[in-house]
C-alpha cells in the first residue's frame, strides 16, 4: 500500500531539509579535504582548522594508571589565509594538558599553525601530554578533549586511547 500524499510530502520536505543542512554545515566540502587522512584516531574541526588522527598514546604492557603522564598525539592542518595557534587543551581526566618538546619539557606560548600548513603533534616531536592522570586508561578508551586555538576558538569531542599493538609475529596456529 501507497503511503498518502502528505506522508510523502513529508518524507521529501525532510529529506530536503537534512540535504540542505548537509551542504550548509559543510560536511563534504571538497575544498576542505586533504588527500591521504588514512590514519587512525579522532577528527574534528573548528572553523578553519582540521582536527585529524587524534589519540592517546597506547598503553606499553599495562594500562595507563592514575597519576600517569600520558602522551596524546595530534594533526592540525589550518585551512584558514591567517594564522592560528593552539594556545591551550584539557581533559576532565588529567589535571591538565601540557604542550612538550620532543624531549618532554613544557613548551610556552601554544603551538603555531601556519595558513595552510599541516603540524604534526606526535611522538619525537612537540606534542601534547595529559599530566597526572585522574582514573586507569585502557586502550580504546574514550575521553572528552577540548582544544582551544587563538582565534577560531574551541572544539571538545571524544579522543580515544590507542589499542596496544604488541606482538605483531604471525600466530603459531596460522
Amino acid at each position: 500500500m501507497a503511503a498518502p500524499p502528505v506522508l510523502r510530502r513529508r518524507k521529501a520536505l525532510a529529506g530536503c531539509a537534512a540535504a540542505i543542512a548537509l551542504a550548509v554545515s559543510g560536511c563534504g566540502d571538497d575544498d576542505f579535504s586533504l588527500p591521504d587522512w588514512d590514519a587512525p584516531g579522532q577528527n574534528a574541526r573548528v572553523g578553519d582548522i582540521m582536527i585529524r588522527y587524534a589519540h592517546v598514546a597506547e598503553p606499553q604492557g599495562e594500562p595507563w594508571q592514575p597519576g600517569d603522564d600520558v602522551p596524546a598525539y595530534v594533526w592540525l592542518y589550518n585551512k584558514g589565509d591567517n594564522d592560528d595557534r593552539l594556545v591551550s587543551a584539557s581533559t576532565p581526566n588529567a589535571a591538565s594538558v601540557d604542550v612538550v618538546d620532543a624531549d618532554g619539557k613544557k613548551v610556552t606560548g601554544g603551538v603555531s599553525l601556519p595558513e595552510n600548513k599541516l603540524v604534526e603533534l606526535e611522538r619525537g616531536r612537540t606534542h601534547l601530554v595529559l599530566r597526572d592522570v585522574r582514573e586507569t586508561i585502557r586502550g580504546g578508551d574514550f575521553m572528552k578533549f577540548t582544544m582551544k586555538f587563538e582565534d577560531v576558538g574551541s572544539v571538545t569531542f571524544d579522543i580515544q586511547a590507542q589499542i596496544p599493538v604488541y606482538d605483531k609475529s604471525p600466530s603459531p596456529t596460522g
